[in-house]
């Protein structure tokens, strides 16, 4: 896979408004703060927004909470003949230098972002396990599993837990926010 091309924060501030910021994180990720004037387009339906960020006269800016999903977007981007490039370090990143994140105003609760909920269920899982193991020892299999998803989860840099996180319903736009969102993007790329 080809290296994407990047900008670091300071020259993703410099250049925001000649850019179009997509947030590929999940809603709730999204909701808990994003780059002033971003368009969340999760990763996962990425697909459905190509026909309308290929027609894109302005550059792409794709955003994620430290860069891997935003690379994995570009990547996708790219085999479709769309330019993008991923922010250095993401949100996370731009939160870190002292930028704005913008949050929407009808949100009255902040998501937890993937790597929590991912930290979250594998602890979870191996506590699970563990007290489990004490009634039978098969159920320590559950904490060995997730602990050799992890380890393969750090190898290649993918995370099967957060792909089947992010289907869970407070992960997923309605389809009513997604229509939304490709229609404002299409009248920015237009």
């Amino acid at each position: 896979m080809n290296t994407p091309a990047s900008l670091d924060v300071d020259q993703a501030r410099g250049r925001l408004g000649e850019l179009t910021v997509i947030d590929v994180r999940t809603p709730g990720e999204y909701a808990s703060g994003h780059l002033p004037g971003a368009l969340n387009v999760p990763l996962d339906r990425l697909r459905s927004a190509l026909p309308v960020l290929g027609s894109a006269r302005t550059g792409l800016l794709v955003v994620c909470a430290s860069g891997n999903r935003s690379a994995n977007a570009c990547a996708l981007l790219a085999e479709h003949g769309v330019p993008a490039a991923t922010l250095t370090g993401g949100t996370g990143a731009w939160a870190e230098r002292g930028h704005e994140l913008h949050r929407p105003a009808t949100t009255t609760r902040a998501g937890w972002s993937m790597e929590r909920q991912v930290r979250f269920t594998a602890g979870a899982l191996v506590l699970t396990g563990l007290a489990l193991g004490l009634l039978h020892p098969a159920w320590q299999l559950l904490s060995a599993g997730v602990a050799g998803g992890l380890v393969f989860s750090s190898l290649t840099n993918t995370c099967g837990m957060a792909a089947l996180l992010s289907k869970l319903p407070h992960n997923r736009p309605r389809p009513a926010d997604l229509d939304a969102t490709l229609t404002a993007l299409a009248e920015r790329v237009s």
